[in-house]
């Protein structure tokens, strides 16, 4: 039997590690085995679209985790991911957004789950949050969930996107909102910049990506990240 190798990569919510040619993602959570065939199975539809994403080769228990052993992604996109560049990051969310998310969840339909959860929401900002989000367009692209650097390997024509834990189907102008999301607090300088580059390689309108911004961040509240709440809720345009 393969054993378990280096660390390759670690994050919230699992570790990424050698496991002989392959890599294997364990999770860290008692959710664990859910969040396991969720991916394989979100990976699976990728795998006949064509995308650049890791191919599933099994989904198991390891040494008392579960987990998923996939593709091993390339070195990552930049060393830093400070400066990656914005553009090639757009073209390369543009070509996801371009295949059909048939099989993949409701990206609405998770928003708006998430918003009547998430706490530090009185009862007419969560009814506000979601009137907003029901008047948005859905969609029926692939939605990453999660786009920024960080899950971005290789270059070239070697790209390799990883953690699709919370692909879905949806509008991809709320996909490009969650990724403002996530550089907003983790890289402020260049949130806006990256909106601006996706408007500009698709010709969408920046009013248009910020419009999803109330929902997307409301919706962030569930996920235990308690050091960007104010911040959240600022972005959701909840007052304190």
């Amino acid at each position: 039997m393969t054993e378990i190798g280096r660390l390759l990569g670690s994050g919230k919510e699992a570790e990424v590690f050698e496991y002989g040619a392959l890599a294997l993602k364990l999770y860290r959570r008692a959710a664990s085995k859910a969040s396991s065939f969720r991916e394989a199975a979100n990976l699976s539809i990728l795998e006949r679209l064509a995308l650049p994403a890791p191919k599933v080769h099994a989904v198991g228990e390891f040494d008392g985790r579960w987990g998923v052993l996939m593709d091993r992604a390339p070195d990552q996109f930049v060393s830093t991911a400070e400066s990656a560049p914005l553009e090639d990051m757009a073209q390369l969310h543009r070509r996801l957004h371009e295949k059909p998310g048939d099989g993949l969840p409701s990206l609405m339909a998770r928003l708006s789950a998430r918003i009547r959860r998430a706490e530090g929401l009185d009862a007419a900002s969560r009814n506000r949050l979601l009137l907003e989000l029901d008047s948005l367009p859905d969609g029926d692209r692939v939605c990453h969930g999660d786009f920024h650097p960080w899950n971005i390997h290789g270059s070239g024509q070697g790209f390799m996107i990883v953690d699709w834990l919370d692909a879905c189907c949806g509008n991809p102008l709320a996909d490009v909102c969650r990724t403002y999301v996530l550089l907003h607090h983790a890289m402020p300088d260049r949130a806006m910049g990256y909106v601006e580059a996706y408007a500009s390689v698709t010709g969408s309108e920046v009013s248009a990506i910020l419009a999803w911004l109330p929902a997307i961040a409301a919706a962030r509240l569930t996920e235990g990240v308690a050091n960007e709440n104010d911040e959240l809720l600022q972005l959701a345009g909840v007052s304190r």
